[in-house]
């Protein structure tokens, strides 16, 4: 695909930083077998490097693993611990783009994620939501994505068989991302 078909209006070369507070980091993992636990970390941060060819762009973001929540301390606090992602250790979870590559009318950031001190390549699925001006002279860019991880590729595999079969917490977290980042003034 060439430069020429590419078109993401109103988004500007340069740095655009993620904004925490209007973004979120959210995840929802299989408990039990019949229900879903859904979860965010509440202290991340990123930034997005917009190149001439939009496709020469790169993304880098960090998480605070000890700011999981699942809105219950004692489950949040058992994900903390070296059963999980053993914070201790493993302070961060970070992510390192590689590759954007269009698809269909969205895209493909491909990189690195760290988790649990393990790196293994992952493949984001990325719909650019747009341009727009705040109140406050700046200029905000929109972005949501999601991709599917498994958490014994990372060495997170603790579990509890269930006498009824299958296991207390699945193995796939689906990872979905609300992203909102500033323009960074030269």
């Amino acid at each position: 695909m060439t430069m020429s078909t590419i078109e993401l209006p109103g988004l500007a070369t340069g740095t655009w930083t993620i904004d925490p507070v209007h973004s979120e980091v959210g995840f929802v993992v299989r408990h039990l077998m019949v229900s879903k636990v859904r979860g965010t970390f509440k202290t991340f941060q990123g930034t997005i490097t917009i190149a001439d060819d939009p496709l020469d762009s790169k993304v880098e973001a960090a998480i605070d693993a000890s700011s999981v929540d699942t809105r219950d301390e004692q489950r949040d606090a058992h994900l903390r611990s070296s059963d999980f992602f053993e914070v201790e250790k493993h302070p961060r979870i970070v992510f390192v783009s590689k590759e954007v590559r269009p698809s269909g009318g969205d895209y493909i950031v491909a990189g690195d994620l760290t988790i649990h001190g393990v790196t293994r390549p992952v493949d984001l699925a990325l719909e650019f939501n747009g341009v727009s001006s705040d109140p406050w002279g700046g200029v905000r860019a929109g972005f949501s994505g999601r991709t599917e991880i498994s958490r014994s590729d990372f060495a997170i595999e603790f579990n509890v068989p269930l006498d009824a079969g299958g296991v207390l917490v699945g193995d796939k977290i689906g990872i979905t991302l609300e992203v909102q980042a500033v323009l960074d003034k030269d």
